[in-house]
């Protein structure tokens, strides 16, 4: 239980295996590139960034890693199904799921509608939900593996003009803890709260940031500073139930 498997089914080199959600753009690009680099091999999940996913696979196989992109509508729990089956046919195993899909939409309460609200729960909560309970029955059988989910800020910090996203990512937390006790002692399950993370080049236009005056420390996070963590958690054997926040000390103002 305490360290993540390393020998694959037969006819499957040794390298253990992460299924990235969202990992066609952004973090979720960064997340799997730093694990194809630390001997991780990849599923990249994508669902409308095909050429994204595309590129991901393509970069991860020339650092050396084995990578697979697959789409899958996260909030669906038949396409999460047919994602995890297809994952195993590849590689046999499934040792790290990471949970990094989101939308983050500015909404403040009265201009939130039910399509906002549904969307943004269905695809933070609903789909970490979904893609953690079928990838541990695969991770029960191998008795062992880890859940990093991506939370927030916003998930302990409440953010009235992003109402959904704040009030999703706090559902992150609390099912990131709940996933810890019922999977334990076989699944380690823990969270990373980032704050303003630039991502450079794939930063969204128009993306607005908190003033840096904010942050205690005086800028703003790198993708390295979330992607440390997902490969630190991946190894780590006495970690469980725990939220990581990453945000520079903006939290403790």
């Amino acid at each position: 239980m305490k360290k993540v498997p390393t020998k694959r089914e037969k006819g499957h080199n040794d390298r253990p295996v992460a299924l990235v959600t969202g990992a066609g753009r952004r973090l979720g690009r960064q997340i799997a590139l730093d694990l194809g680099a630390n001997s991780f091999d990849l599923i990249v999940n994508f669902n409308k960034s095909a050429r994204g996913a595309a590129e991901t696979v393509e970069r991860l196989r020339k650092r050396g890693a084995s990578a697979h992109a697959i789409r899958a509508d996260i909030s669906k729990r038949g396409e999460v199904a047919l994602m995890v089956q297809k994952a195993m046919e590849i590689f046999g195993r499934i040792d790290l799921l990471v949970n990094n899909s989101a939308v983050f939409i500015h909404s403040p309460l009265q201009k939130t509608t039910d399509r906002t609200w549904g969307r943004t729960i269905d695809i933070n909560l609903k789909g970490t939900f979904l893609c953690s309970q079928a990838v541990a029955p695969e991770m029960l059988k191998r008795k062992g593996g880890r859940i990093v989910n991506i939370a927030s800020l916003g998930g302990i910090q409440a953010w009235a003009q992003h109402l959904p996203y704040s009030v999703s990512k706090a559902g992150v937390i609390m099912l990131t803890r709940c996933l810890a006790k019922a999977l334990a002692p076989e699944i380690l399950v823990n969270a990373i709260a980032p704050g303003t993370i630039f991502m450079g080049a794939e930063e969204d236009p128009g993306q607005e940031h908190v003033p840096i005056s904010t942050i205690p420390l005086k800028e703003y996070g790198k993708p390295s500073d979330v992607t440390d963590l997902v490969v630190f958690l991946s190894r780590a054997s006495y970690i469980t139930g725990q939220v990581f926040v990453v945000d520079g000390g903006r939290s403790i103002q």
